[in-house]
């Protein structure tokens, strides 16, 4: 009886060892499942930067387009003596407000296009975010065996930490 005892003791004592194991690598993956996270917080930040830009040169571009609209309507309007040195300054403008006109689509598309990478990248750091909520709980609830010595615990650990892992993991088919 005491040999089997001792059996018993040390089959137990093994499965808390590859409990130990089990758990050192959740938080191996925790730490992973983070890094990826605040990266991809970190590439929103500054795409959000570059997409507020780009609208400000898009809002700067279109003042300027409505400055040389004025100027064209005061010129026509104002009466001069060199009527054909006015006329040749509205054409001039003329032609600036027809190139300024494609580069104001272009300046908007560039735009928005940032604003979708900017959503994506929020998207994709939710997800790393829940998969890392997800591996923490799995890392808490696994440790909850090595104290209470009842494997629900550590199934229940091992399941969830499964669900975090498809969530972090999700994000990268975020396109």
């Amino acid at each position: 009886m005491n040999k089997f005892s001792e059996e018993m003791h040390e089959a137990r004592e093994a499965g808390m060892r590859n409990i130990s194991l089990a758990i050192s690598v959740l938080a191996v993956l925790v730490a992973m499942v983070t890094v990826l996270g605040h990266r991809t917080h970190t590439q929103a930040v500054l795409l959000q930067t570059r997409s507020a830009d780009q609208w400000n040169l898009y809002q700067a571009k279109k003042i300027r387009q409505v400055q040389f609209s004025t100027a064209m309507d005061l010129l026509a309007l104002q009466p001069t003596t060199d009527r054909a040195g006015a006329d040749q300054k509205i054409e001039e403008y003329r032609a600036h407000l027809k190139k300024w006109a494609g580069q104001l689509v272009d300046e908007q598309r560039e735009a928005r296009d940032l604003e979708l990478q900017v959503d994506r990248a929020e998207r994709r750091a939710d997800r790393y975010d829940l998969g890392e909520a997800l591996l923490e709980i799995a890392v808490v609830l696994c440790s909850i065996t090595l104290l209470t010595r009842q494997q629900i615990y550590f199934v229940f650990g091992l399941l969830l930490a499964f669900v975090g892992l498809l969530a972090g993991g999700s994000a990268l088919w975020i396109h």
